[in-house]
């Protein structure tokens, strides 16, 4: 008798995994010529941009232009060869130490800045952007662990982001607030508290949470399927895991691990799959840039979102297509906004620098785009309107630098508006004053630095050097202590500066103070011996937070929680609390 063999049951998975090869081929032979794109699930993108939110808000984003351009340029190459259409990409480079990347449901890719400061190359950021995408085409989200909670998740993170602005000040947007150009983490106790909460849940959920084997071998067969559609060497992906091997401690409890096991088989089969994809011809996805910036900002028209998001879609849309009319009404009005919040404070304190930086910064931006663009004119003559207003203030703060009482924001307002005045060098030398006396280590070396090297041997260069060296015996800000020592002007303050901070890196005790220190100087001679202070420091504030769990005192508990992932993030005390700050459903 002929057994038959059981017709095989097709998954869900293999389903949508067949169609996705069917759409593949097809956008193959069309050159991958596929731009429409629509928000098909709008209450899944609402949520998933009002996470995506929180995440940028609290950890904020980096503001180095150059990468950020690469990531989108390379990111939206692979994402067009996705065939993806579903929701429109958007990728976010976010100041983050440890290397990690993550994606949204939605279509929100994050890396962090620690992942590219492994220098990857662009094959290998391809390999990662491409990985993270095939988790959004693949809608692997609906398969992760406990996969019902991840909306309740997402809920619950946009719940608290409402705590967390009722406890602000003003209520504004942060960039209409905020002069330096950039998102900025929030710093009051109810802040902390609420974005701890916040941020705990996304990253417990949606970043340090494990995908599957499954997911992850799928996403890296696609990605680096993509990725060689695109045009770059699919060995990138392999070449990338080689990279971390020899970089990053192979610890699960570690970043990129944590997010991305399963490391040996993964290299071997990045590495077997390479002989099978051929690269393509690169090709243009200026055409798809521009469907997503058009769709994000239709989306914002049509929906409404929370004021909160809406500037950060709009820079999401920037990002995505910097050229072009729409994208030049979106530098301008961030400008305005500048322009506007520091015209809001009194004349005497405005600080027009970082308005006038932002002016050159996107006017060389958009020279290198589109040098005929009538944006150049309008933004030129508006420079030319702040530098008549910071003419008018001039005489104004003259006379009160006559005084001999003025605010310390004056003195940092006047210093940034007109830096290459005669009264310059006298006010950083009033601001080092100043800050020593606010115990603002790092802000009064910079300045006395200033002062000195202005007019070393006039009073008041010798008055700052004065100041630097009465001031270094009791220097506790490890950055402040190595910028004294490396200065060449003074040995005797350059080695008793050195002295002071050989003694302190083992004995300080603010893990902000030795995160600011590695930030700033990561390859100094001391730099081994602050990581192990840091990792210390956060051991033995683990266990207080141990305590303050068992008394149920939960504000001290979630304030050493926050220190802890902000100034400690790959310290085993991390570790530990990613792998207990589980939500229970």
């Amino acid at each position: 008798m002929k057994l038959e063999r059981p017709e095989k049951k097709t998954s869900r998975r293999d389903k949508r995994r067949h169609c996705s090869l069917a759409l593949f081929a097809l956008l193959a032979l069309l050159g991958g010529a596929l731009d429409a794109q629509q928000i098909e699930d709008e209450d899944l993108f609402n949520k998933s941009v009002e996470a995506a939110f929180e995440a940028v808000d609290f950890y904020g984003l980096s503001d180095d232009p150059v990468e950020v351009e690469r990531i989108n340029r390379i990111g939206y190459q692979i994402a067009r060869k996705s065939g993806f259409t579903k929701f429109p990409f958007s990728f976010h480079l976010i100041d983050m130490a440890i290397p990690n990347a993550f994606a949204l449901p939605a279509g929100h890719i994050f890396v962090t800045r620690g992942m590219l400061r492994l220098d990857l190359t662009d094959d290998m950021l391809a390999g990662l952007l491409g990985h993270e995408i095939a988790h959004v085409t693949d809608e692997h989200f609906l398969e992760m662990q406990r996969r019902a909670t991840l909306l309740n998740v997402l809920s619950q993170v946009l719940t608290v982001g409402v705590l967390i602005g009722a406890s602000q000040s003003d209520g504004d947007t942060y960039r209409a607030r905020d002069p330096d150009y950039r998102y900025r983490r929030g710093n009051s106790s109810g802040d902390i508290v609420m974005g701890v909460a916040a941020t705990g849940m996304m990253v417990t959920e949606l970043l340090l949470r494990s995908y599957s084997r499954e997911n992850e071998d799928e996403a890296d067969e696609d990605g680096q399927r993509y990725a060689a559609a695109a045009g770059f060497d699919p060995d990138g992906t392999r070449q990338l895991m080689a990279k971390m091997e020899s970089r990053l401690p192979q610890d699960q409890s570690f970043g990129y691990w944590q997010t991305h096991p399963f490391f040996e088989e993964r290299v071997r089969a990045a590495k077997a799959r390479k002989s099978t994809l051929t690269i393509k011809e690169p090709s243009s996805a200026d055409d798809y840039r521009r469907a997503t910036q058009k769709s994000l900002l239709e989306y914002v028209d049509k929906n409404r979102p929370p004021e909160k998001t809406v500037q950060m879609i709009k820079d999401t849309a920037l990002a995505a297509w910097p050229s072009g009319a729409a994208s030049e009404t979106l530098r301008l009005e961030n400008l305005h906004l500048l322009r506007e919040a520091v015209a809001e404070t009194d004349a005497l304190l405005r600080d027009y620098g970082p308005v006038l930086e932002a002016y050159h910064d996107e006017i060389d931006t958009v020279v290198a785009l589109t040098p005929d663009s009538p944006f150049l004119g309008t933004a030129r003559d508006e420079i030319v309107e702040i530098r008549e207003e910071l003419a008018k203030i001039y005489p104004d703060a003259s006379k009160v630098l006559e005084g001999e009482v003025y605010q310390t924001q004056f003195l940092a307002s006047f210093l940034s508006n007109f830096p290459d005045s005669e009264e310059a060098p006298r006010v950083a030398l009033l601001l080092g004053e100043a800050y020593s006396r606010l115990s603002r280590e790092a802000e009064a070396v910079e300045n006395f630095l200033r002062a000195w090297q202005a007019d070393p041997e006039g009073d008041g260069g010798l008055r700052a050097r004065r100041g630097l060296k009465s001031l270094t015996p009791y220097l506790e800000r490890l950055a402040a202590l190595q910028q004294l020592a490396e200065q060449e002007q003074d040995p005797d303050l350059s080695r008793a500066a050195a002295e002071r901070l050989s003694t302190l890196v083992s004995t300080y005790e603010d893990l902000e103070n030795g995160h600011n220190f590695l930030e700033r100087f990561p390859d100094s001679a001391h730099a081994a011996t602050v990581t192990q202070r840091q990792n210390r420091l956060a051991d033995e504030l683990y266990k207080e937070i141990i305590l303050y769990q068992r008394v149920g005192d939960h504000a001290k508990a979630v304030e050493g929680i926050d220190q802890i992932l902000t100034w400690a993030p790959l310290s085993e005390a991390a570790s530990e609390l990613s792998e207990s700050a589980v939500i229970d459903a």
